[in-house]
């Protein structure tokens, strides 16, 4: 019988030739916390009578929730990372170098067929290169830590498969929206979902990329996109030599199959308070926004920031309306001041911050007033995520986020297409 990609991976990372359902012990490829986390797996690891790694190359260390720190809890937790990362020699990324998983992207740890955990739920961002990329908790990490081998259940895969051509104004964050909607929060309880279709093969990696973050908002264990030719020139454009990763079997057993046409789609937005809530932009439009947010490690990225700028460029931001840009990364930051998208950003009256989570972590920047209504980019709209639980978060697509920015309501941003 043939297998499916995390059907694959595992195999390889167990040594043990398995399946869905087959409980396996697998070696790890590379494992991330952050400031979010990083003071329980420390405490977990001293516990576990931890003296040092398995394999320091392997492990990245990062302050990114709350970077600069806002309060002396998390100043505390910074410095302990620091202490950590610098006695074991670790990879250490520090305050502004980005949020975790683009610099996981970055960094050359994550590669096709890889098994990666991370201590946070959007790890399986990953899965766009191919690789198996799963979040874990806190005691888990501190096991990988030490032993480098962590337990899985090897997880039934749901297909789902997007066609035709994305109409103008429309954007991988709206396909994904849709099919968050459609799935629902829970339809993917720890599957892995593989993404494919003729929709997914046209997209850069970038867009691949909003695809597998948000996999994690179906319950799904991890979201995986078969490794192409974009794939290895993306990574090779980063400096790495990509490996060769895995593809599904043409006999491989999904459990469910879904197909979406997407040739008609409109934009999408997921009102408060789930992300499952998904509705047209056009059924929520006219409500006026306090804050508009573009970053996250969502749509924190390079093309991200040139469709906002696009909508921005030569116009403001409403009066009263507060925008905050957020790059997902040093690297993302220097390449859009090199454009001149920054430049854009600042003309139209944004506020640029140093690479990170920022508002979408809800710790220290972009905090929500009660009453307030907020656009984001980023992938959660939970009650009290950026602040106060009276205030409102819609989940959109950088383009619809910069429309929605200029009018100083929730628009749809085919509004502002050329000659339209």
């Amino acid at each position: 019988m043939g297998k499916t990609i995390s059907e694959k991976i595992l195999s390889h990372a167990s040594g043990r030739d398995v399946y869905a359902g087959d409980i396996v012990v697998a070696s790890i490829d590379a494992a991330m916390m952050h400031d979010g986390m990083g003071q329980l797996v420390m405490d977990a690891f001293r516990e576990m009578g931890g003296k040092s790694l398995w394999d320091a190359t392997r492990v990245a260390v990062v302050i990114d929730h709350v970077a600069p720190s806002a309060y002396e809890s998390f100043s505390k937790v910074h410095k302990a990372m620091r202490e950590f990362a610098f006695k074991h020699n670790t990879r250490f990324y520090e305050v502004g170098s980005g949020v975790c998983h683009q610099l996981m992207i970055e960094s050359g740890l994550v590669f096709p067929g890889g098994l990666v955990v991370g201590s946070d739920s959007h790890t399986c961002t990953y899965g766009a290169l191919g690789a198996f990329a799963t979040g874990i908790g806190s005691t888990e990490m501190a096991a990988v830590f030490l032993s480098g081998k962590l337990w899985f259940k090897v997880p039934e895969t749901i297909k789902i498969t997007v066609q035709g051509e994305l109409p103008p104004m429309i954007f991988p964050k709206d396909v994904i929206l849709k099919i968050v909607g459609t799935v629902k929060a829970d339809g993917a309880t720890y599957k892995a979902i593989e993404f494919g279709g003729s929709t997914i093969e046209a997209m850069n990696v970038e867009g691949r990329l909003t695809l597998t973050n948000m996999a994690v908002e179906m319950g799904a264990k991890t979201g995986m996109i078969e490794p192409d030719e974009k794939t290895y020139a993306f990574l090779k454009a980063l400096g790495h030599e990509p490996k060769k990763g895995f593809k599904s079997d043409e006999d491989a057993e999904f459990c469910e199959s879904l197909k979406f046409d997407v040739s008609n789609l409109e934009p999408q937005v997921a009102c408060p308070h789930a992300v499952d809530n998904v509705k047209p932009v056009k059924s929520v439009e006219g409500k006026e926004i306090d804050q508009v947010f573009l970053g996250s490690c969502t749509n924190g990225r390079l093309y991200d920031l040139r469709v906002a700028a696009e909508i921005l460029k030569g116009r403001h931001v409403k009066r009263g309306v507060r925008v905050i840009v957020t790059p997902a990364s040093r690297r993302v930051y220097r390449e859009a001041l090199k454009e001149g998208l920054i430049e854009i950003f600042l003309d139209s009256g944004c506020a640029v911050c140093n690479p990170g989570c920022g508002p979408c972590a809800g710790g220290h920047q972009g905090i929500l007033a009660p009453g307030e209504r907020c656009v984001s980019t980023s992938n959660r709209n939970f009650k009290a995520r950026m602040g106060s639980s009276e205030a409102e978060i819609y989940l959109v697509s950088p383009a619809t986020a910069a429309a929605s920015a200029i009018t100083g309501e929730i628009t749809d941003p085919r509004r502002f297409l050329k000659g339209g």
